[in-house]
């Protein structure tokens, strides 16, 4: 069961990867800055580095810190990786940028409840947690309105020539970004496969294994590089129309965001943030062009993110018990 855990936790970061592609290349392919294939793999290359140079902190939040690793089995984290895994392949499909961390934290919540009661759940890092996916949307919208009003300020006056600059910057902020989301969102993973560790007996303590490490940060960098083109186009097009400018801007603001959680250890959404920054961005320029239908999809999903995986979540953890009898 501890090999299935890995294996599935291991696809679970890969269909993240794939999934949040969009959230680290869209804005670069919609404003024509750089090439879809080589938007990918730089994201993919800065992905993978992303762990190594900034620690671990988020693992430990979601591995350590939600429920308590003495009353939780194996059973609980597997129900809770497919239940997230299931939601992940449904919201991509309907091209809907839903969050996988929402639906990670949704299927252990369901899962660990079912199975010891609400004791299970560490009510401080449940704080945390919800702390840093809930605020981080709206941090990601002031910072997006932020940046894009102090850069037009900036360049105000400036010749159609400097869309030629901001193309060239994108360069830089699309690493920054890839790496925010590498020391993020591929944690969720090292959290999950270093709890299985502990709850089997693998290990003694928690503490996230090399080995792990870089077996996460190559899953997920796998799945970015494969590109989610659905997504792509929802957060590339159909939210604003996308010029060098407000690629630039909105890259720089949820990248911002994105890395001061991850320092922090606050495990966030970056399709939250990153929709947020561009919703913020366009708001900033031309409210009115703001295709807030849209918005107004992607918050309902993300509404019914965390419900919907933990009742999943629990319905696969009866049904291991009722096949097991």
């Amino acid at each position: 069961m501890l090999s299935a855990l890995i294996a599935s936790a291991l696809l679970f970061d890969f269909l993240n990867g794939f999934h949040d592609s969009a959230n680290l290349v869209a804005t670069m392919i919609a404003s024509r800055a750089v090439s879809p294939r080589r938007a990918l793999a730089l994201s993919a290359a800065a992905e993978f580095v992303g762990p190594f140079l900034f620690g671990v902190a988020v693992a430990v939040t979601v591995g350590k810190g939600l429920l308590d690793p003495d009353a939780v089995t194996l059973p609980v984290v597997l129900a809770a990786v497919w239940a997230a895994i299931g939601w992940n392949l449904l919201t991509w499909y309907f091209g809907l940028p839903s969050s996988s961390s929402h639906a990670l934290v949704g299927g252990l919540l369901g899962a660990a409840v079912l199975s010891g009661g609400w004791r299970v759940v560490q009510l401080r890092g449940l704080f945390t947690v919800l702390l840093a996916l809930f605020f981080s949307p709206v941090l990601g919208l002031l910072a997006g309105w932020l940046i894009m009003r102090l850069v037009l300020f900036l360049a105000r006056g400036a010749t159609p020539r400097i869309n030629t600059a901001f193309k060239r910057g994108q360069v830089l902020t699309s690493i920054g970004l890839a790496l925010s989301h590498g020391s993020n969102d591929a944690q969720k993973t090292m959290g999950i496969i270093t709890l299985g560790l502990v709850v089997s007996g693998a290990v003694d303590s928690f503490s996230v294994p090399l080995w792990v490490v870089v077996a996460s940060a190559g899953a997920i960098a796998l799945g970015i590089a494969s590109g989610g083109w659905r997504l792509i186009r929802t957060l590339g097009v159909r939210i604003y129309q996308i010029r060098p400018v407000h690629g630039f801007s909105s890259q720089i603001s949820a990248a911002g965001v994105i890395m001061a959680a991850a320092l922090a250890g606050g495990p966030v959404s970056t399709t939250h943030v990153v929709s947020s920054a561009i919703m913020g961005v366009g708001g900033a320029e031309h409210p009115e062009r703001v295709r807030w239908g849209v918005a107004a999809e992607m918050v309902r999903a993300w509404l019914l993110t965390i419900p919907a995986t933990a009742a999943v979540s629990a319905l696969l953890l009866l049904a291991w018990r009722t096949i097991n009898r």
